[in-house]
């Protein structure tokens, strides 16, 4: 049961006398709740009390299952940066055994963690392992304009190398090539009007070698067709070495290529198209960018929407302290356990069974 042994350092900051239920015992059923599809606290009593048998085979439960306000106020208390080392910590150990290559960040709003205003909803940050399916890490942000700096502490936090970041044209900033590099990973990162004068350049400089040189767009370049649902999409990706041409390279660490995806749809009679750019560190490779830039949409369609539409994490309405931070931090545990499995089944599927078979939810949890 490698995950829970994770937890063995995280400090309980209850007082002697409040500690009738162990620390670790709330944390074996919060995460086993959860991926048995418990979405709160009454949830999570719930299915303490209906499967207390099953969880004294792993945990003592000395004094069975605590009520659901008292699992509530042992989960808030949770330091989340410590919690956050403990999913870390639990994550690199499966990545040693697996290798990686695309790791990419992106932001997610908890829609109602918040009290009155809007404003106040928790708003997360996520590292995620494209081709394992797996979430790294998540770490809360200020707001979304302050996912730069959560970005950077995740970076921090993460083992890179060998490893390529994705991130959108929020995080195109000169500090990020810097830390990225730091680590050992190499970086593609799209570039938009927030480094308007490079962009430009690299526009002009497109402009300027399919003028003069077009066997190397020709010979630089990887295109691939999709179709269904009454739709064609193509994709055209070129990449180019940064050459001394390009005056704005100056300052980004390790910056060696840069990457035009031209996209073109085709619905009926209808034919729309867009164009965007972005900097790497990686030689030239189109084959490479191409199943990078497509992996980096990965979080939304596997990560997010499986959290929002499998796991109800839209719909949460836990609000107590740190509570809402630190279950998102479980509901990821709960996710990636579920990944891991070899189970042939949907994520909501094995949920399902987890629920209804003690044997599957063990399978689960102990891969």
């Amino acid at each position: 049961m490698s995950f829970i042994n994770h937890f063995n350092d995280i400090q309980d900051t209850r007082s002697h006398i409040n500690k009738k239920h162990e620390l670790l015992d709330v944390i074996f059923l919060t995460v086993t709740a959860i991926i048995s599809g418990a979405e709160g606290w009454k949830d999570i009593k719930q299915f303490g009390d209906s499967k207390l048998t099953w969880l004294r085979k792993f945990r003592s439960f000395e004094n069975g299952i605590p009520v659901d306000d008292t699992i509530a106020r042992i989960i808030s208390s949770l330091a989340p940066e410590a919690l956050l080392a403990c999913f870390v910590s639990w994550v690199n150990e499966l990545r040693d055994a697996n290798n990686q290559s695309v790791i990419t960040f992106d932001g997610k709003t908890l829609r109602h963690s918040y009290d009155g205003d809007k404003k106040t909803a928790i708003h997360s940050v996520s590292a995620y392992a494209v081709e394992q399916g797996l979430v790294l890490a998540q770490c809360k942000s200020k707001s979304k304009k302050n996912e730069v700096s959560t970005v950077m502490a995740l970076i921090e936090l993460l083992e890179l190398k060998g490893n390529i970041i994705t991130a959108d044209a929020m995080h195109c900033l000169k500090k990020v090539t810097k830390a990225v590099s730091k680590k050992d990973g190499d970086y593609l990162l799209q570039v938009k009007n927030n480094q308007g004068k490079l962009n430009k350049e690299i526009q002009a400089y497109y402009h300027k070698v399919r003028r003069e040189q077009p066997s190397l767009i020709q010979q630089n370049s990887h295109e691939t067709v999709n179709d269904g649902h009454g739709r064609i999409e193509q994709r055209t990706y070129t990449q180019l070495l940064v050459t001394d041409w390009l005056e704005q390279r100056h300052g980004w660490v390790n910056f060696n290529s840069i990457v035009e995806v031209v996209r073109q749809r085709y619905v009926g009679d209808s034919h729309t198209m867009e164009t965007s750019y972005y900097i790497s560190s990686l030689g030239i490779n189109p084959e490479q960018v191409a199943k990078s830039i497509r992996q980096h949409w990965g979080i939304e369609n596997s990560a997010h929407w499986v959290l929002d539409m499998t796991f109800k994490e839209d719909d949460s309405r836990i609000r107590r302290g740190d509570a809402p931070e630190n279950m998102a931090t479980f509901r990821r545990f709960a996710m990636n356990l579920a990944k891991l499995s070899a189970i042939k089944d949907s994520m909501k599927g094995k949920l399902k069974q987890a629920a209804w078979s003690d044997e599957v939810r063990e399978q689960l949890i102990l891969g």
